[in-house]
């Protein structure tokens, strides 16, 4: 078996196995995109956070799957980068999404879903993905996601319509006021991740019938606004992966009874299903 190295990276950290010797490796770095670190940056992160850990490992190929690399230019980027570092090794870019495909699919058809602080979806055919219906950014879109989810408990909060001791309960956790939520949202870089941040509360405090209706109608949306454009949903199972998918299964096992649609995997992070796509 080939000596490979897998990573699966967002914006905010990157998770890496080496795979194919005898003790498999795992470890964590900054996240890598080409949206937010430059070629350079990123050939300097390599080189301090991953190479480090390769002293006496030949890599004979990388498998590399980040947000960020829809966009042709930003995979060439990445490639040239990866080639400088790796100029023996079998290399493949692709984005987080064919990686989350593959991790759920396998070589099997199916719907994955991405549920973290962004939400995407496509149909994978077994070998590629047909057809994707990605997500919008937060301020538009991405339904399902932390963002949104967090958006909507924001809402309860902004308008007063939270009920007490919800409201009580949210003020000692977060510490935040109107203004300061005013500001972070819209004079802040990041929000996107700010308002995802908020998704936490809804985790601890289960049961509450408003944490229950923002959860259902956030993930009902996801289904409404992207799930339901797949000609498949009916004949395939619909498999999650992220953040908000692991954490709230529940609901979406629920929806997907509810709507009498095929509910497959729901994992919390891509790379086990990955190492077996690979080995």
């Amino acid at each position: 078996m080939q000596v490979q190295l897998i990573a699966d990276s967002g914006a905010t950290k990157c998770d890496w196995k080496i795979i194919g010797i005898p003790k498999p490796k795992k470890f964590t770095t900054q996240g890598i995109s080409p949206y937010f670190l430059s070629p350079e940056a990123i050939s300097a992160l390599l080189q301090k956070e991953v190479l480090t850990r390769l002293q006496g490992i030949n890599v004979q190929a990388v498998h590399f799957y980040g947000t960020g690399l829809s966009l042709p230019e930003n995979q060439k980027i990445l490639q040239r980068v990866l080639r400088s570092q790796f100029p023996k090794a079998e290399l493949e870019v692709a984005t987080d999404m064919v990686g989350a495909a593959r991790a759920l699919c396998g070589r099997e058809k199916g719907i994955a879903c991405i549920l973290g602080t962004g939400s995407n979806s496509c149909y994978y055919n077994g070998k590629k993905i047909v057809r994707n219906s990605p997500g919008i950014g937060y301020i538009l879109g991405d339904e399902g996601s932390g963002a949104y989810l967090g958006k909507k408990l924001v809402q309860y909060y902004l308008y007063d319509i939270m009920e007490e001791p919800l409201r009580t309960a949210f003020e000692l956790r977060f510490h935040q006021k109107r203004a300061d939520i005013m500001e972070n949202v819209y004079k802040k870089p990041l929000a996107n991740r700010y308002l995802a941040s908020f998704a936490i509360f809804l985790a601890e405090n289960r049961g509450h019938y408003m944490v229950e209706n923002i959860l259902e109608d956030g993930l009902r949306d996801f289904f409404h606004q992207h799930l339901f454009s797949f000609r498949e949903i009916r004949s395939v199972p619909i498999h999650f992966t992220g953040s908000i998918a692991f954490g709230f299964k529940d609901v979406l096992q629920e929806l997907c009874k509810f709507y009498e649609l095929k509910a497959g995997k729901i994992i919390k992070t891509p790379m086990q299903g990955l190492i077996e796509y690979h080995s």
